[in-house]
């Protein structure tokens, strides 16, 4: 179901983060990039309504909190990484 679904979206303009001290271009890129990885972890059989609570999920774990843009990008990808696969889980 993937494919009714377009990951372009889901992502956010810098506009679209709020305020982060002027660091909205920095979290906007990497929310992004989060997004883009959670995406293609994700199946293409999945339905629509899991994708979009899963994709918004990353959003809602990571509004306000300055790891996303204080953290080591790398520490972040493991963190989209277990929380795709987490929420998978919960859905099989």
């Amino acid at each position: 179901m993937k494919d009714l679904l377009n990951v372009q979206d889901y992502l956010f303009a810098i506009h679209d983060v709020g305020d982060w001290e002027g660091e909205e271009e920095v979290a906007a890129e990497r929310l992004n990039d989060l997004i883009h990885m959670a995406w293609d972890r994700l199946p293409d059989d999945l339905d629509c309504e899991s994708i979009d609570e899963i994709i918004n999920g990353i959003w809602e774990h990571l509004r306000g909190d300055l790891a996303l843009i204080e953290a080591d990008f790398e520490e972040l990808t493991d963190w989209v990484t277990h929380y795709v696969d987490s929420s998978l889980d919960e859905k099989m």
